[in-house]
């Protein structure tokens, strides 16, 4: 249901409030970039600084701005099963096409616990579901085998595969039949490779293009394309993670000219030094 390029979109910010013209820009220039759909109010979008009425407003905003012509995944997670099924449930009513959900975060659940807060959800709202597995954020990861068991959910239709490691996305794909999805830009490739069939992109809010085709290359077995694409972008993905995502993208938005730059606490400008490290990989890819 999805694959391709799925941009893990930022939250443009002004003078401490969302910036709601920004966003539709972004969004529009999602679309004109082949991008083949848009999730606000994930981790890259700064959701744990959201207000409850906030990340209703961004994702009726976003839905409201593509008008149908691409997809919308709201990120609607939490450490509150309760919350989770309340924003995916809006999600939903405010006319999302799906819902990104992490796992729980900080609670550190049993792989029974992680179990049962995906069917909570499932059980109050029908939306088509990515499971986000991230353990860097979140402290704990989802098994291959617990994957399969959700996997026999109609709803469940993919997961971000954000843990690193190629041999749990390998599990994933030979235990069930979902969609995988690469959750780190340096591995969309590797990932497609054994069987994955695209990327929630960071690196997308700055190099849409270059991402889609990426990922379109290799669907259509332009293989050699699709390595070209990874080597050149490789310096850039390793680039966007030099320091917490999303600060360094939003960083190099404001290089480029396409966004303020301004973050919440507890995120914080770059240092210094990393901020010319990512300005001087910009410059060597050519966008400076």
């Amino acid at each position: 249901m999805f694959t391709g390029t799925i941009v893990a979109m930022v939250t443009p910010f002004k003078d401490g409030e969302v910036d709601y013209e920004k966003l539709g820009e972004l969004v529009e220039y999602h679309i004109a970039n082949g991008t083949n759909a848009i999730i606000p109010c994930g981790t890259t979008g700064e959701s744990p600084t959201l207000t409850h009425r906030e990340h209703g407003e961004v994702v009726g905003k976003v839905v409201e701005v593509a008008n149908g012509r691409i997809p919308v995944i709201a990120g609607t997670g939490s450490n509150n099963t309760s919350e989770a099924v309340s924003l995916t449930r809006h999600a939903k009513e405010t006319g999302a096409n799906g819902s990104l959900l992490i796992t729980p975060y900080y609670n550190k659940p049993t792989q029974q616990g992680i179990y049962e807060h995906y069917k909570a959800v499932l059980k109050e709202v029908d939306i088509p579901i990515i499971v986000y597995n991230v353990p860097s954020r979140t402290g704990v990861s989802i098994s291959a085998e617990t994957v399969a068991r959700l996997a026999e959910f109609d709803n469940i239709v993919a997961i971000k595969e954000a843990t690193g490691d190629i041999d749990q996305a390998s599990q994933i794909l030979n235990m069930c039949d979902i969609t995988v999805l690469s959750g780190d830009d340096s591995l969309t490739l590797p990932i497609m490779s054994i069987g994955g069939k695209g990327v929630v992109s960071v690196l997308a809010n700055i190099l849409p293009q270059e991402v889609s085709e990426l990922t379109s290359s290799f669907l259509k077995g332009e293989i050699e394309n699709a390595q070209r694409l990874h080597n050149s972008l490789f310096p850039v993905c390793k680039a966007m993670f030099i320091e917490t995502n999303p600060i360094p993208v939003k960083t190099a938005m404001k290089i480029l000219g396409r966004l303020n730059g301004e973050m919440r606490l507890p995120l914080c400008d770059m240092s210094e030094e990393h901020e010319r490290q990512l300005k001087n990989t910009l410059e060597e890819y050519g966008l400076v």
